[in-house]
């Protein structure tokens, strides 16, 4: 059963399979070009995280957050290679899942499907939720007032009461809620109506959809500059350069002022920002030239979201004190309110730009889970309704229809932070396989026209690398490995408030001891092996994001994956198209 359940497939079947006619309506239309994946990756990853999530990492980091999304980037650097070089290699629809079938085997590929579903449409939710903050804002502003039990989630309120929030717009909610059958009627409207309307435009097509993002693409990216340069403008003029240093709990002005602990407890909201870049990878059976233009659009975007990111940390955290940041999800328009830079048409255009780009984000996480699920039907591992394609829109309609499904009913009983922890670990985690991946399949030789990752030696430099560090650490870091292994953490302060929960901290120290043991290993496989260090790079620097996650977080990832197994065993092991063939 052990060797079954790795059992690997061979890349001229998965190739194979990407032309196979036979499930209803031919193949899907390919018609995308680099600057539409580049569109399509800069839609996904410039929305939520920049106007929402970004306001709660800048809380937690301070102006330090800012290293944190560079840290990130070069991690999603070394991932866009890895993934790039799959995409070369395997240019179909699937994402990390193909790549994993044809790397560890068909246990790993499931599990990565199975994760893939947190990123795109339990992701999704977050988004759908941020967008219908932003567009009630929206509202407000041209003085249309929709009900608070109509803005929220049931959850988000009850949470609020329970709480003793301070949020009015939440106890609101609750207080002036209709109760029906014994229970307050609060559902957040706008989040499912867009989730309706999405659906319905990935459903209808993929030229529609590209038509349509590119469009949004080009005026989010116009005015998330115009933020860059009036706040930009701003800071200096108005001399607020100071809250860069801003003095912290000791009295000390600090980049950091919560230290590093704090800038690595903003590693979701930060990671989050990040997510989208490998949603092009999914579109591979749509693109013209996948072997060519898919490492472009992945590579092009995530270069121009990085920059973005940092430009934007640097006037947020400029324009506006970090703590003020608490409680903001809508930091963009936020630094331009009458008590901070007082710029009323710049907050006006930033809410509107906001659903705009939140907008585009739904339509890429959309589009990108059908086309996975699509994939896993092929292999047998999900009924073969899911690889249906519709004969006229050309789209892969049943699985779009469940995808809308799958986001549209947890909006009603979820919340945004739940959505945002559980999104962010499973992606990482993804990102992990794909990087490891690379490792295991043979290198090839070049080729004219396709994308070949470069190849680096890693056989004595990355050993060297991680000793390197660790002696580092040792050195510049007072007490560093004396601390790691202390699990007595009374009197320890928390970076934000209150105390360190003894499970928070013994998960931090838990995981940053695994990582440096898996670095360990790697380094002596390297030596034995050869690795490539471009994607050894990757893992590290993706697995090192992982230690930045809470308990809670992993303990809710453990139990989807516990879910997403017995699911497989029932079905999948025994349906797979690999099970059916001879060995």
């Amino acid at each position: 059963m052990a060797n079954s359940l790795f059992r690997t497939k061979k890349i001229s079947s998965i190739l194979a399979e990407s032309g196979d006619d036979s499930h209803g309506g031919g193949g899907l239309k390919r018609v995308l070009t680099v600057k539409d994946l580049t569109f399509f990756g800069i839609a996904a990853v410039i929305g939520a995280g920049s106007f929402s999530s970004l306001g709660d990492a800048v809380f937690k980091g301070g102006p330090g957050v800012v290293l944190l999304f560079i840290i990130t980037g070069i991690a999603c650097a070394f991932t866009a290679f890895c993934y790039s070089e799959f995409a070369s290699r395997i240019p179909v629809a699937g994402s990390a899942y193909t790549y994993a079938y044809a790397s560890f085997g068909e246990l790993f590929a499931w599990i990565i499907g199975w994760a893939l579903i947190m990123e795109y449409s339990i992701g999704n939710i977050y988004v759908a939720f941020s967008w219908s903050d932003y567009f009630t804002s929206f509202l407000h502003k041209i003085n249309v007032h929709v009900p608070e039990y109509l803005t929220t989630s049931y959850r988000e309120a009850q949470k609020a009461v329970a709480e003793a929030s301070s949020n009015r717009e939440l106890i609101a909610a609750w207080n002036t809620a209709p109760i029906v059958a014994g229970i307050r009627f609060i559902v957040d409207l706008p989040a499912i109506i867009i989730n309706l309307l999405i659906t319905y435009l990935v459903y209808r097509g993929i030229k529609e959809s590209r038509n349509f993002s590119n469009a949004m693409v080009i005026l989010k990216l116009a005015i998330v500059a115009l933020v860059i340069i009036v706040g930009g403008a701003m800071v200096f003029s108005n001399g607020l350069s100071f809250n860069w240093h801003p003095v912290s709990d000791d009295g000390v002005a600090s980049f950091m002022p919560n230290g590093f602990k704090g800038v690595m407890a903003a590693v979701s909201g930060v990671f989050f920002a990040y997510i989208g870049f490998d949603a092009v990878s999914v579109l591979a059976e749509e693109s013209k030239n996948p072997q060519r233009d898919l490492p472009r659009g992945m590579i092009y975007s995530l270069v121009i979201c990085t920059v973005v990111y940092i430009l934007l940390t640097l006037v947020l955290t400029g324009a506006v004190h970090y703590k003020k940041f608490e409680g903001v999800g809508d930091p963009l328009a936020f630094i331009f309110e009458a008590s901070n830079l007082n710029i009323g048409w710049m907050q006006f255009l930033v809410a509107i730009c906001a659903v705009v780009a939140m907008t585009s984000v739904l339509l890429v996480f959309q589009m990108g889970q059908p086309r996975i699920w699509m994939s896993m039907s092929r292999d047998g591992l999900l009924p073969a309704v899911f690889q249906k394609i519709h004969p006229k829109f050309q789209t892969p309609s049943f699985a779009t229809i469940v995808t809308g499904i799958v986001v549209g009913l947890p909006i009603i009983f979820t919340d945004k932070t739940f959505v945002l922890d559980f999104t962010s670990i499973a992606t990482l985690f993804a990102f992990v396989l794909v990087c490891g991946g690379v490792l295991l399949i043979p290198r090839k030789e070049k080729q004219e026209g396709k994308f070949n990752i470069p190849y680096v030696n890693g056989k004595y430099l990355f050993p060297a690398i991680v000793v390197g560090v660790l002696l580092l650490l040792g050195i510049a870091v007072d007490g560093y490995y004396k601390d790691l292994f202390n699990f007595n953490f009374s009197g320890n302060a928390d970076y934000t408030s209150g105390k360190i929960s003894f499970l928070s901290a013994a998960t931090g120290k838990i995981s940053t001891i695994a990582f440096w043991v898996i670095c360990l290993l790697l380094s002596a496989l390297t030596f034995i092996k050869s690795y490539s260090l471009i994607p050894l790079m990757g893992l590290t620097t993706c697995l090192y994001l992982l230690t930045g996650m809470s308990a809670s977080n992993w303990a809710w990832f453990f139990g989807w994956m516990a879910i997403g197994l017995i699911v497989y065993f029932l079905y999948g092991y025994r349906k797979s198209k690999l099970a059916q063939t001879p060995a």
